[in-house]
């Protein structure tokens, strides 16, 4: 048997290693809507990008704003316009160790931020579950993690330089240029190129891991009384079982990070970088997509993950630093498409419920849920945390046929309004599967971001696949 899965995991591994793509064509990491484009420019430099918007101003292009290409819906680019890759705009400016900021370009990434932080005891608020993405890309997305109290990352962003359809630089903050603020966070780069961000940060601390099994009923009065309701309580996940059978949709694990005051910040802070059970991790997740029978076992290998993290200690820093190279899948014709939706925490386990029925009845090909608290915060305009929320991170396996991607959009828009039913949001950084009306219904203030969209770009110098699917055509 175990001969059996090492031929299988080899097998599966290899057939995902190949590529589809149209060198001709750009799309993002959904590969749902892939377009030609006018050019991909590289970033280099502030006079480099103004003469860049200056030219596709006097041709009629458009600009899209690209770094990872992690988003799902089209955000990073355009037919026939100009992809701005910032990936190569990434330095860090500045490390301000007595005000506890960090300044850096767009470009880099969250492991390039950690790099230069790390040494002076220092560590980010907030980030994605993953440092590779940049941090230009994750503030146009206004994107959470696992930290239980800093709320979106919104909160940490103290300012930003933003090159605008004009041609200007301008300082944004809280108290400059104050109306691009809440536009700009979570705004999917149609206000301007994002140059460098100022960020507040916070101290480095070890941390030590516990874990616990719990029935998706008990979850919220868990999660009030055992995490929330424990000051030494930092970070927190979950996940949910959708293994068929017994615990379908019932049973989770939870993954909690202490505060461990007995450990020495000096034995942990060394920033582990390697990828650890990356290639396991991957190997297993194409053996769940591939074959109904592994399905059976995987559930158990979860569970048996989070109990081998019970009373392990680490740092704020590399608890932040999780590989992700696991979720790449490259496989022709079918994709991994995540979606999330945001639940109010008291109508947590009867939504859950729901969503299991519907998953069931529409024979959904669902991976993975993994569940994170995000607190109220509804700064930014386009916000999702109407009040206190879980968000349940749901990682589906599709075809990315046409028939077959119909069938999906469906069988979306009815978790959607499963959703909306609870009073609950849902993400607008993946795939737009959503209805105008649904989105609406979400983001009440729909109307009024797309206002300030035409008095600070009418002629739509910015554009993607977002605006053009809820904002209206470009004219």
């Amino acid at each position: 048997m175990l001969l059996l899965l090492l031929v299988l995991c080899v097998w599966t591994y290899w057939r995902t290693d190949s590529d589809d793509q149209n060198p001709y064509l750009i799309t993002d990491y959904s590969r749902l809507h892939p377009v030609k484009v006018e050019r991909v420019v590289e970033g280099h430099e502030e006079q480099q990008l103004v003469e860049l918007l200056q030219d596709a101003r006097e041709r009629n292009l458009t600009i899209s704003i690209a770094g990872q290409r992690h988003s799902q819906g089209g955000h990073t680019y355009y037919k026939d316009g100009i992809v701005i890759d910032m990936t190569s705009y990434n330095k860090v400016l500045e490390v301000n160790t007595d005000a506890k900021k960090v300044r850096v370009q767009a470009g880099a990434t969250w492991a390039d931020v950690q790099r230069a932080i790390n040494p002076y005891g220092l560590a980010v608020k907030n980030m994605q579950s993953q440092n590779i993405f940049t941090v230009g890309g994750s503030i146009s997305v206004n994107a959470h993690g696992r930290e239980l109290h800093q709320g979106s990352l919104i909160e940490s962003v103290d300012s930003f330089h933003l090159l605008t359809a004009d041609g200007q630089i301008r300082q944004v903050s809280r108290t400059e240029n104050a109306e691009l603020f809440p536009l700009v966070l979570g705004g999917y780069g149609l206000f301007g190129v994002i140059l460098d961000v100022t960020l507040t940060l916070t101290d480095d601390e070890v941390y030590r891991l516990t874990t616990e099994q719990v029935q998706v009923e008990d979850y919220p009065s868990y999660f009030q009384k055992s995490v929330l309701g424990d000051p030494m309580m930092h970070m927190h996940l979950a996940r949910i079982s959708v293994q068929p059978g017994e615990g379908y949709f019932r049973e989770m694990y939870a993954l909690n990070y202490v505060i461990d005051p007995t450990a020495s910040l000096d034995e942990y802070n060394h920033l582990d970088e390697r990828e650890r059970g990356v290639l396991t991790s991957k190997l297993l997740f194409n053996l769940n997509r591939e074959f109904e029978w592994v399905r059976a076992w995987f559930w158990p290998l979860q569970q048996r993950y989070f109990e081998s993290q019970d009373g392990k200690r680490l740092s704020r820093n590399n608890a932040m630093a999780s590989a992700s190279a696991f979720m790449e899948y490259h496989q022709p014709g079918e994709n991994d498409l995540l979606q999330e939706y945001f639940i109010p925490v008291d109508t947590f386990p009867a939504f859950v419920q729901e969503m299991g029925d519907i998953v069931s009845q529409e024979q959904l090909d669902l991976l993975n849920i993994t569940v994170r608290y995000v607190k109220h915060d509804e700064e930014a305009v386009l916000s999702y945390a109407t009040q206190d929320m879980f968000g349940l991170v749901c990682l589906f396996h599709a075809s990315l046929s046409d028939a077959e991607q119909g069938k999906f959009k469906d069988s979306m828009q009815q978790l959607i309004d499963a959703v909306l039913r609870y009073k609950g949001t849902y993400y607008l950084a993946y795939a737009g599967y959503a209805t105008s009306e649904q989105f609406e219904q979400a983001y009440p203030r729909k109307n009024e971001f797309f206002a300030d969209k035409e008095k600070f770009d009418p002629d739509h110098l910015f554009m993607n696949y977002f605006m053009e699917q809820y904002g209206g055509n470009h004219p």
